[in-house]
């Protein structure tokens, strides 16, 4: 319950910045409401001009008619404005809220991404924070018109008969206490519906964006039966927390028509009494039944009040991670770099208990090609993420010409570098667009000759639009290798001082990659240059090729040298070309 009372709390914290539309809301709710209060006072005086000693004034129930007339009117405009009011703030309260998740996503460390599955925090972005608005927005409805209706009613039946008030007002919140109860049983079920709902938003999307895969290995009987499973689980935890939550309303207008009943039978005694008219007990019935009527719309959207701060506790912690460290405001952020990279004596590991890098140390001067070797899992990908500064390390220190790139901000850090990925990554718009993702100032003519270098330019202008051409999610209407030759010339128009290649071209035909090599060769001409590589036939003329193991070099030399060595080198090189050794 701490969690789920911490999300309230958080939410109307939020309701903050709107309280001058709260206001307004709020007091359409109280006219709304007291002229919904008048309405019986009025129908009990039409009673009583009708029944008297056998005499209906017509005047007077005409009159009081115009009257109910009028304020019915009222209610409905004020009703709407209320509607209208509160949805407007829920609105905007989703709309900052989904603007906040966003850019925590974004200043979160990138550990944190890793670790979570995606889909899931895409459906944190989309879903849970849909859902906390539609539980916002009835959380200020019944806030606004119960407590106005329950402090009315109860002061108009004050006002008729003080006892069978008091009796009302002891025995309705029974109805409530009940639906607490209730609440709190079934909170537990609806937070695990909208984790298992992040789990197939997960699934679904790691499936549609990997669907060539599905299809080659032919996975998609055994991928919908996974999928069944997970929906059908998430139907059991939905069906039973919906079906538990539903319980509420019933249980609690059951309580309430019991008090009506009591009501009813006790002004009747108070009528024959003398104490009460007619007229007078039904004006005190309607009242009764308003007094519980708050009660009932709160059950009755309890299930839609329970997914909403269920989804409230997935938001709400993602916003309460931490963001990087950030940098220092002191730090310059324009540096000339000339590219030379010392790394000393540095230590990493994900986890503590499983060290990756250890005391691991390397002095790369300006303008040398280091190539990174090893088996999987050797640290080289983790290496890269630790010059990046994507990862903090351990122990040790990372030096980019002389300067501890801890005192360098990451955005200047990082502009030093350039980065070519194995996985290719393109966003929904124009060729130009996307070629221009890491330099918006660049000319036309800039990144024509990027895309030339990269030797994009030929298949760019065979597109519908060349290079106006849009470019769907992810690249989709391109080939593999299309998608990396523009991931290539994105990052040849940045002018980087630093190159970073991850199998850079790994989907290139043989002919396209010896073109790409010949630019990449011209490009990190005088440029300190990383190659990650696993065809080792492209880090032959590499100044220094470093061999990694178990997060340590175990080797380091030239490509002649290490072969002269006949170590792991040696072994790892003639394993990839036994065949061609063979044939010669």
């Amino acid at each position: 319950m701490k969690k789920k009372n911490t999300s309230v709390s958080k939410l109307f914290h939020r309701l903050a910045p709107h309280r001058g539309l709260l206001a307004l809301a709020l007091l359409s709710a109280v006219v709304s409401i007291s002229l919904t209060l008048l309405i019986p006072v009025l129908v009990g005086q039409a009673v009583d001009n009708i029944i008297d000693r056998g005499k209906v004034y017509f005047d007077a129930v005409l009159r009081i008619i115009l009257y109910i007339a009028a304020a019915i009117v009222g209610v409905s405009v004020c009703q709407w404005l209320m509607n209208c009011l509160v949805n407007v703030i829920s609105f905007r309260i989703v709309r900052d809220l989904r603007r906040d998740i966003f850019r925590k996503l974004n200043t979160v460390p990138l550990s944190y991404i890793d670790t979570h599955a995606h889909g899931d925090l895409i459906s944190r972005v989309i879903n849970d924070v849909d859902a906390v608005g539609d539980g916002l927005t009835q959380i200020c409805l019944q806030l606004f018109s119960g407590v106005v209706t329950i402090v009315g009613t109860l002061i108009f039946m004050l006002v008729i008969d003080w006892r069978i008030a008091i009796a009302v007002f002891v025995l309705t919140p029974l109805s409530l206490f009940l639906a607490a109860f209730i609440g709190r049983l079934t909170h537990r079920r609806f937070t695990e519906q909208q984790l298992l709902q992040g789990d197939i938003s997960s699934y679904v999307e790691e499936h549609v964006g990997n669907q060539r895969i599905v299809k080659a290995f032919s996975y998609e009987e055994r991928a919908y039966g996974d999928f069944e499973e997970l929906n059908q689980t998430l139907y059991d935890v939905g069906f039973k927390a919906q079906f538990a939550g539903a319980l509420a309303n019933p249980s609690t207008r059951f309580v309430n028509a019991l008090v009506y009943a009591a009501v009813a039978v006790f002004g009747a005694l108070t009528v024959l009494s003398g104490g009460l008219t007619i007229g007078g007990l039904s004006c005190f019935l309607t009242y009764a039944n308003q007094y519980t009527k708050p009660f009932n719309e709160v059950t009755g959207v309890l299930t839609q009040l329970q997914t909403g701060l269920a989804a409230a506790d997935r938001v709400f912690e993602v916003l309460g991670e931490k963001d990087e460290i950030p940098d220092d405001d002191k730090i310059s952020d324009t540096r000339s770099v000339r590219g030379n990279v010392e790394i000393r004596d540095i230590s990493f590991s994900y986890v503590p208990e499983k060290p990756l890098i250890r005391h691991f140390s390397l002095s790369v001067p300006s303008g040398c090609h280091v190539a990174i070797v090893g088996p999987t899992g050797c640290g080289k990908t983790t290496l890269i993420n630790l010059l990046m500064r994507f990862y903090e390390i351990n122990e040790g220190g990372i030096y980019l010409d002389g300067t501890d790139i801890r005192d360098m901000k990451r955005d200047a850090l990082r502009r030093c570098y350039g980065m070519v990925l194995q996985d290719s990554w393109l966003f929904e718009g124009t060729i130009m667009e996307n070629l221009r993702y890491g330099n918006a100032d660049a000319t036309d003519e800039d990144v024509i000759a990027a895309a030339k270098s990269a030797h994009a330019h030929s298949f760019i202008r065979k597109m519908p639009k060349g290079y106006q051409t849009v470019i769907s999610e992810g690249g989709g209407n391109l080939s593999q290798g299309q998608k990396q030759l523009l991931c290539i010339a994105r990052t040849m128009l940045t002018d980087p001082s630093v190159l970073i290649l991850d199998e850079a071209t790994s989907s290139i035909d043989t002919l396209t990659e010896i073109r790409v090599q010949k630019a990449f060769t011209k490009m990190m001409k005088g440029r300190t240059s990383f190659v990650v590589a696993h065809r080792l036939s492209t880090i032959k003329e590499s100044d220094v090729i470093l061999v990694l193991k178990d997060g340590n070099i175990i080797e380091q030399g030239s490509h002649e040298e290490l072969l002269r060595q006949h170590g792991f080198y040696y072994n790892l090189y003639h394993s990839q070309f036994a065949n061609s050794d063979a044939g010669e």
